[in-house]
Order: structure tokens, then sequence, then C-alpha cells
């Protein structure tokens, strides 16, 4: 009958810690008492209570005594590193490749943390961030929405119901009166200059904000009507070396309303949600008769500081209050149908002001904001290239393996211990990773100027911040560490009777571990590969596609609302020219940075009985479907000089869909504040960006607009825009001539797009690149280890292309199988990032096709060279040599 053993492991737990003078006494002691407590309790039990007992004998009289000194660590040391530093100066190439793929991976890494960190860091410089707040409307259900405008009364209610606000102000970003961008200029001067970032704003706001000022006073700075502050900026433009306080300025040369420069304010950090470089008081504003007191038009953006005590949840359900009590009496006294619905599902919500930039997901406002899918996105970037690197370092250090196996063997031989070989490829490793840092550092302070351009950030190296050297030494020790881990047993594992015998050197030439190793790195390039294609496909699909207008050879003339009584002059000057074809002004173009304006609409009649369907409506002179080629589907055009267009109506098909409109449609009558009968069907066009789908939409006849839209012939465009220059400084002499064209402008639209690509593209080369590194140098391993039986096959009569395919095959059949494993993986994100579009393009075979194909040829031209060399050389001399 077998004797009970207890658990072998816990055996030899207590080996590795337990003093060797004590060692086997307490051994056979705790063995005796384990085969008792067998007999009498089971052998579970006794198991249990045996390991209990090897941890309780955890004890500083039990441990083992080093017998080291902090003089031989210091000799110890110096001697890994004289062999670390020998071992990199006999393989220079390796050595080469190895701290430059790493360095290049760690590089990448910084750039993209740094990426991370600026994205990150919006709004979070606010000393009360923690209890500063937006609020937002949150209509619930399949037709809701979510929006950040709300009417002005709003601002009175919390200051006078809600003692948990300690203060509360308003914002109006949106282009109209004289938010957005203006001519201006001081009233002693006559030259104008059209500058850009204005804004509406209570006094509170500058309090909110905790904007610095540096002339004036923050809280009466924008307490007096048409006053206005300046950012550092445009003070040091405009009145440099001066404290303007007390100045005047006039817009778009209305000098009966000249604003007051109440102060100067710190220019708003690089990461803030709004960048704004002038606010104008909302103080005695009043846009039109009963503005501020009537519920009907929701323009204000309301931010707030709540009470240190004050509860945000609480205080956010008591936000409710206003619906029921304000909004919705309003609603009933004007006989809507929608009121119980309204009371049901339209929410008031706050978000902090540290979430708006990246938490604002389906949030309609006008703010710049970043895209956390993009920060996981790059973040993961950042993770994988940086296992290429390490990949490629593990990689080259156990093809490397038979060079150092001799060495092993030796070293053991003459006593030397595991643990002895693994610290001493451990320093060698961190050694690696030292200077590799070093290398990236400097390479990342050499091209984050460039980077900063390429993804349109002001990115900078935190030089001075505390965190920064510790951060990267840890770094650098803790991933040389890693790095180093597996070369470092694996090496230490030589058994010299293995050595003597060259099992080493055979088994080193075909490793699975290095096969799998490769089909990684290029798996990840192949995926990287798909992505930059499908990107780039996407926008060409987006500024190629049919958008429903003509934004080819328009010309928009910015500023035109200064043109006053001659803006019909100058419009007649124009079209009097061979090489314009048409011409339109307005404040609403379908690109970015023009106006909005969402309304609510009713069939006729059907106010009290039917929900509003939201849509927008836009002013425009009776030449802009014209002028900007949109197809009319149904009905006829605007008619100049027709009186009763003024009551009509043009509508696109979105509308006609929304409002459930029966053919035909042309003659039915809708209501917005006023009945308009409906003259016309516009084809949908897009006026949003392709992320949404076209929504309902509507055109009456307005007159003029801060843009004339220019329609030119195709021809010389550089000699028709300087006759239209001229036509400008013949009616406006003192006004400067500013255009752009719309096609640009719309591609503006998507700069995000085309920056994620580019970004996409970059680091899709720097993952290549470092996989092609390691693969150079693996081939050239491999190339090596293969001379004897390259030469003897040439001296057998095999030609150069048997030996190339011989020393290629393996590396093609592994890109292969990554590129089987990188397809679906691609697919699957790109279909992902697809889905954030309404419209988009689709992802065919061919992108695969051209994704596998590059990684193969990449891959054969970093192996090539040293295959050719190698089937080109001397057999002799290699026969020799061996």
């Amino acid at each position: 009958m077998n004797t009970p053993q207890p658990p072998s492991w816990a055996t030899r737990l207590f080996r590795s810690y337990c003093n060797d003078h004590l060692s086997d006494a307490v051994l056979g002691d705790l063995t005796e008492l384990y085969e008792r407590r067998v007999s009498l309790l089971g052998k579970t039990r006794a198991d249990l209570l045996f390991v209990w007992n090897v941890l309780q004998f955890v004890q500083p009289f039990a441990l083992r005594k080093k017998k080291s000194s902090p003089q031989n660590h210091y000799a110890m040391f110096r001697n890994y590193f004289k062999i670390a530093f020998r071992s990199m100066s006999r393989q220079k190439m390796y050595t080469g490749i190895k701290i430059g793929g790493f360095a290049i991976g760690l590089a990448t890494c910084m750039i993209i943390a740094l990426y991370i960190r600026h994205e990150l860091s919006y709004d979070k410089y606010y000393a009360n961030g923690s209890r500063t707040y937006r609020l937002y409307n949150h209509y619930e259900g399949p037709d809701g929405g979510k929006w950040t405008s709300f009417p002005a009364p709003l601002i009175g209610i919390l200051r006078n119901e809600f003692p948990e606000i300690e203060k509360a102000g308003r914002l109006i970003p949106y282009k109209w009166f004289n938010a957005g961008s203006n001519l201006m200029r001081p009233e002693d001067q006559t030259e104008n200059t059209y500058e850009e970032g204005f804004a509406y704003a209570d006094p509170e706001i500058l309090d909110i904000l905790e904007i610095p000022m540096l002339y004036g006073n923050r809280g009466h700075a924008l307490d007096k009507p048409n006053t206005i502050v300046f950012s550092r900026k445009m003070a040091e433009k405009y009145f440099p070396g001066q404290d303007p306080v007390g100045k005047t300025i006039v817009f778009n040369d209305d000098t009966k309303r000249p604003y007051m420069i109440g102060g100067v304010m710190e220019n708003f950090p690089p990461t803030s949600h709004l960048q704004y470089e002038f606010l104008i008081t909302l103080t005695g504003e009043e846009f039109w008769k009963d503005e501020q007191g009537s519920w009907c038009c929701w323009n204000y953006n309301p931010y707030l500081r709540l009470r240190a005590d004050a509860d945000p949840v609480a205080f956010e359900q008591k936000l409710q209050s206003i619906i029921k009590n304000h909004y919705g009496p309003f609603l009933k006294e004007g006989g809507s149908a929608s009121l119980e619905d309204v009371l049901k599902h339209h929410k008031i919500r706050t978000q902090a002001i540290g979430d708006i930039y990246l938490d604002s997901d389906g949030i309609g406002d006008i703010i710049p904001h970043g895209d956390k899918q993009y920060i996981l996105l790059f973040g993961g970037i950042a993770g994988f290239i940086l296992l290429l690197a390490c990949v490629n370092f593990i990689n080259l250090s156990t093809a490397k393996s038979a060079n150092r196996a001799k060495e092993v063997g030796l070293r053991k031989v003459v006593g030397s211990v595991r643990g002895n070989l693994v610290r001493q490829f451990l320093t060698e490793s961190v050694l690696y990773s030292l200077i590799s840092f070093f290398l990236a550092v400097v390479l990342v302070w050499v091209a984050l100027p460039f980077f900063s351009v390429f993804a349109g950030k002001t990115l900078t190296m935190p030089w001075t911040a505390w965190w920064m050297f510790p951060i990267l030494i840890a770094a650098a020790l803790g991933i040389g560490v890693l790095a180093g881990l597996y070369p470092s047993f694996y090496l230490s594992a030589f058994k010299p009777i293995d050595v003597l015998k060259g099992a080493v050197a055979r088994g080193s030439k075909n490793s699975t571990l290095r096969s799998a190793m490769v089909v990684f790195q290029f798996t990840t390039s192949i995926v990287l590969i798909i992505g930059t294609f499908v990107i780039y496909r996407q926008m060409n699909f987006i500024l190629h596609t049919k958008i429903g207008f003509d934004k080819d050879q328009v010309i928009m003339i910015q500023g035109a609302n200064t043109l006053g009584d001659h803006r019909e002059a100058f419009k007649e000057e124009l079209l009097r020219q061979s090489a314009i074809a048409s011409v339109t002004s307005s404040n609403y173009l379908p690109v970015s940075e023009t106006n909005r304006d969402q309304n609510g609409f009713f069939k006729e009649g059907r106010s009290k009985q039917d929900r509003s369907i939201g849509a927008q409506r836009w002013n425009v002179e009776t030449d802009y479907i014209k002028t900007l080629g949109m197809k009319i589907v149904e009905g006829r055009d605007f008619i100049p000089r027709l009186a009763s267009d003024s009551s009509s109506i043009i509508v696109n098909q979105a509308m006609v869909k929304a409002m459930g409109l029966k053919p035909p449609v042309v003659g039915q009558r809708i209501e917005n504040w006023r009945v308009y009968t409906i003259i016309g069907v516009v084809e949908d066009f897009h006026f949003e960006t392709m992320k949404e789908k076209i929504s309902p939409l509507t055109m009456v006849v307005g007159n003029g607009g801060s843009i004339v839209a220019v329609k030119v012939k195709p021809g010389d465009m550089k000699q028709t825009i300087a006759s239209i220059q001229s036509t400008w400084n013949k009616i406006m002499p003192n006004q400067p001539f500013r255009y752009t064209f719309m096609d640009e402008s719309y591609a503006r639209m998507y700069q995000d797009v085309e920056r994620t690509g580019n970004l996409f593209a970059g680091f899709s080369m720097l993952a290549i690149l470092v996989a092609c590194l390691g693969l150079f140098a693996l081939s050239s391993f491999m190339a090596e280890q293969r001379k004897k039986e390259v030469s003897i096959r040439l001296v057998l009569g095999a030609t150069v292309g048997n030996i190339f395919r011989l020393l290629t095959r393996s590396f093609v059949v592994m890109v292969l199988v990554s590129f089987a494993i990188a397809s679906p993986l691609g697919w699957y994100m790109m279909t992902r990032w697809l889905e954030g579009y309404s419209y988009k393009t689709e992802i065919t075979w061919d992108v695969f096709l051209i994704a596998g194909s590059a990684a193969v040829v990449i891959a054969l031209l970093t192996v090539s060279y040293q295959a050719v060399k190698v089937a080109l050389g001397n057999p002799a001399t290699n026969l020799r040599s061996e």
C-alpha cells in the first residue's frame, strides 16, 4: 500500500524559503504529522492542514539568509553590463534593428499617448469643474432628440426658483445677428477686418467659465448694454501694448450702434470646448419685440454652477418642474395638441462641463467634439505597435539563441546558476530598453510639430511636468523586463549537454513561437492597412457621391451683409460678366459654418390636433435653387418679383415624408406662425454631414444674407476672381474682399474623417516598418543558418530561383496565414466604424485583396535581399567557412 504524500508544490514552496539547517528536520516533523492526520481526518483535510502549516512557518527566523553584499551586487551588475555591451558590439546589425525597432515603436506609442492625453484633458482645468454644468433637452422616444438651446426666460427661472444654483448664464453661439463672424474696426478707423469667434454671453458666463481677465473687472465687464470683451490675442492685434477698456468698435459699418470694450480676457485654453475671441453682452439685449419673455424661440445655451452643498441628481430631477410649470402652460395657452406628450417625454438634463467634449454623442450643438471611439482605437493601435516592438525583441533574442548557447553552457559548467543567467539577460533587455527610450524621446521631440499639424491639434512635450521623467524611467524598466522575460528564461534553460550535442542550434532553426509572432505582427499590419483603405474609400464616397446640389465652381463671398443697399447693384454687376452663370445670397447654405433654423410645422389648421414636425426654415432668394443646381422634382421654383411667392414655400422630399403629405403635394398648405402654400418639392440634398440622415427642410423667400454665392462658368478661375474682386472694391472700397470655394467648405465638414485616415495611414506605415525590421533581421538569421544547405543545393545544380523560393516560402506562408486572420478582424472593425454614418461606402472584396497583396509584396521585398545574397554567394566559400 502506497504511503500518502503531502502536496508536492507545498513541499517545494517550503524548501524554497526555509533555511537549510531547519529544512530537513521541520519537513520530517510535518510529514509525520501529515501521516497521522490522514489516518484520523482523511487526505483532503490533511492536505489543507499541511499547506496551512507550511504558510505558518514563513517566519523571519526560518527564512534563508542571503550571503551577498553591496560590493558583490555592484561587481555583479558591472559584469552584466560589460557582457551586454560586448554582445551588442559583436552583433551590430541585430543590435541596431533591436534598438531601432524598439525606439520607433516606443516613439509612436508616446505620440499617441500625448494625443490621447490632449483629448482627455478638455475642460479639466476648472477649479469648480465638478460643480459646473450645461443644460440640454432630451425628448425621449423614437422621434426624440437632444439639443442644447432653451428659450430666453429660462435663465430667470433658474436664478429665482433654484437656490441650489450659485451662478447661471447664457451663451448664444449661433450665427445670427452679430454672433459668429463680423467685419469689425475700431471706431476711429475706416478699414474693416473680417473676424470670427463672436458669441453673445451673459455677464455671469465670465465667472462660471473662470476666465482670467487681463484688463477690466470680470464681474462687471459685460454688465452694461453694448459692451464687449476681447481675448488677449485680439486685444494685442487691435490695441497692441494698450489697455483698450473704454474704447469703442463698430461692427459691419453700423456706426449707429458702437460697442464699448468692457474688458480683455485671457485666451481660451486649446483644451476648452469653447473657443471665442469676442464675448458680446446680452445685458439689455432684445433681438425682437418681447423676445426675452417668450417661450417661442430656443436660442440660448445655459451654463451654471451649483452650490457646493447641492445634490446634482436631485437638482436634475427638480428641473423637470420647468416643463410642467412654465413650458406646459405656454403650450396650453397656444392650444397645442402635443401638451401631454411633451410633459411625458420632454426632460431637462445636466451635463458636467468636463464631459461636453467627449460625451456629447447625439446632443445637437455646434461645438467641435472629440470622439471616444478614436481614443479607444488609437489606444489600441499604440498597444499593438508596442507589442510589435516587443515581439521583435523577443523574436530576435530567441532566434539568436544558438549564438548564446555556448556561452550559457560554459557558464553553467563553471558553476553559474540559472538565477544569475536570468538576471544577466534581463539586464541586457533593460539596457536595450533604456537606450531605445532615449532615442524614442528624441524622435518624439523632432516629430511632434509635424504630427500636430497632421492631427490638427496643439501637442507639446510636457518637459516640465513632474511625472514625465519618472514615468519614462519606470516604463523603460518595466517594458525592458517584460520584453526580456521570455528570452531570459528561454536562454537560461539551455542544458550544457544539449549545447555540446548541437541540439540547441538545430532547434533554433524552426521555432513555432517565432512563426506565431511573425503572424501576429503581420496580422496587425494587415488590419491597419484594411482600416486605411476603408477610411479613404469612405472619404472618397463622401466627396464624390451625388449630394443633391452642385458644389463645384461656386465662390462664396463672405461679409455681404455690409453691402446694404448696394446688394442688388453688386449682383447685377456680377451678372453682366460673361464668366458668371448665376448669383444669389443667403445666410443658409448646405455647408458648415452657415446658419441653421429649426422650426415646428403643422398642416394648415392642425396645430391644435397634431404634434409639430421639426424642420429647417431657410430664407433664400429666388435664384438660390438655380445657383446651387438643386433639382425640383414637383412643382416650380420661386419666380422673381411674383408677389404671391412671399407666402409660398418649397419643401424637400424628407419634409413631404415627415408630414405625410399625399400627392399632389403642390398646392397643399402648411403653417409655421403663418400659413404657406407649397409650390414645389426639391430633391433631398445633404446639408449636414453624412453621419446624419437628410432631415426635413423648407425654403421661403427672403432678402439678403451675409454670403453671396456666385456660380462660375468653366474657364479661367483666376481671372474671374480678379474680376469679382474688382467689382467688390468698386462698390465697397473700405471692405476687405474675402471668399472661399464651396467645394472646399464642403470638404472641411469632413476634416475629422480625413485626419483619421491620415493618422491611420501613418500608424499603419510605422507598424509595417517595425514588423519589417523584425522580418529583415529574422530572414537574415534564417539565411545564415541555412547557408550550408543552400551551398550544397547550388553545387548540385539548384538555380537562384530555386534558392529564392526555398528561403522565402515560409515567410509568404506566414503572411498568408496573417491575411486569413486579419481579414475578418478588419471587416468587423471597419463595419462597426461605418455604422456611424447614415450614408456610407461598402466594404468590398478588393479591399482585402489589395491589403493582402500589399503585405505579401512588402514581406517579399523585406526578405529578398538576404535570399538573393545567399543564393548568389560562392558555395565553396560558404562550405569552407562551415
